[in-house]
């Protein structure tokens, strides 16, 4: 099998060269660049596996460089961020990014993200691509929610007749939710199973895909328990 293509985009050339290094080290097969527009012109031309973006980035920077992938690919995408309570965490989450890690980080915990991220995808957990489903999938075919179908075995979603588009994370949620109608699913059992979390994570990446699903399937389908999570109106 090929390895696993992760195009990196970041200006620092120490901290570019060293995590090169370690993901190739990994098994990991890396296109580097120094700014957002050869990022952009590299991932047109390479359509790698998976993006890895640094937020603060020159020419074109990471969150507008992730809304212009999101356009054209549903590919992960993994923001990198300096500081953990900056708003450009958010605005990478609603740009489109599927994760984010912040600076400085630990090489291991990177592939550990990289890797739950391409399970996530349908990737194998190290190096190489593969082709299996995603592990919580529920089964029963088509599901039905007043206009909302969800196909659970064709992986596609129609409200009102109509198609939706979803990003695969987005997909992991909401058959997450329609697995269990009526039931509250809390932010941290949602990190566990639709992010492959076995550690605690950050709750606004839940927050920002749960707001990013009620605009393509409906705000109210998805309610807001205060206190425990959310729970998908039947």
């Amino acid at each position: 099998m090929a390895e696993t293509h992760v195009l990196f985009v970041e200006d620092d050339d120490v901290i570019r060269e060293a995590t090169q290094l370690a993901l190739e080290r990994d098994g990991f097969a890396v296109t580097a660049m120094p700014d957002g527009l050869s990022g952009l012109d590299a991932f047109r031309a390479d359509r790698p596996d998976i993006a890895l973006l640094d937020v603060m980035v020159p020419g074109l920077d990471g969150v507008s460089l992730c809304r212009r992938i999101r356009d054209e690919s549903t590919v992960p995408v993994i923001m990198l961020s300096a500081r953990a309570d900056s708003i450009d965490v958010v605005l990478g989450l609603e740009a489109g990014a599927d994760d984010y890690v912040t600076k400085p980080f630990d090489g291991a915990v990177l592939v550990a993200r990289i890797r739950a991220v391409l399970r996530r995808f349908g990737h194998a957990s190290g190096g190489q691509p593969g082709s299996g489903e995603p592990e919580t999938q529920p089964v029963g075919g088509l599901l039905v929610f007043s206009d909302l179908e969800v196909d659970t075995e064709g992986m596609e979603v129609r409200r009102g007749g109509r198609q939706v588009a979803l990003t695969p994370t987005e997909m992991r949620l909401l058959l997450e939710f329609s697995a269990a109608p009526g039931t509250v699913l809390s932010r941290d059992k949602l990190l566990e199973r639709v992010w492959d979390y076995g550690w605690g994570g950050d709750t606004r990446v839940v927050d920002v895909h749960v707001q990013r699903l009620r605009t393509k399937i409906g705000q109210d389908r998805i309610e807001t328990v205060r206190g425990f999570g959310y729970k998908l109106r039947p």
